[in-house]
């Protein structure tokens, strides 16, 4: 099983609660494809995940997820770490 990532940061911004996983600047390219956007509403309905292409490779990460701020921080990191789990596991 693969090791999920800590967050390294959690900001709220507009709409989201912003709960960040890696820097960006470790990526060549940064989307939100449609399957993981399937996985993360099955956790949290509105929230969006930014999966980012390493430099050098073809792997695809989750760079953050976006959690609807009406959850609050405490749970939107919890649903956060469950849709990292899901995707990267």
């Amino acid at each position: 099983m693969a090791q999920i990532p800590d967050f390294k940061s959690i900001t709220t911004e507009d709409e989201y609660i912003h709960v960040r996983y890696r820097d960006p600047d470790q990526f060549d390219q940064i989307r939100t494809p449609d399957w993981a956007d399937r996985v993360s509403d099955s956790v949290s309905e509105g929230s969006e995940v930014r999966m980012g292409k390493r430099k050098d490779t073809d792997d695809w990460v989750v760079q953050s997820v976006l959690i609807t701020k009406n959850v609050g921080e405490e749970k939107a990191r919890e649903q956060a770490d469950k849709i990292i789990r899901e995707i990267e596991s």
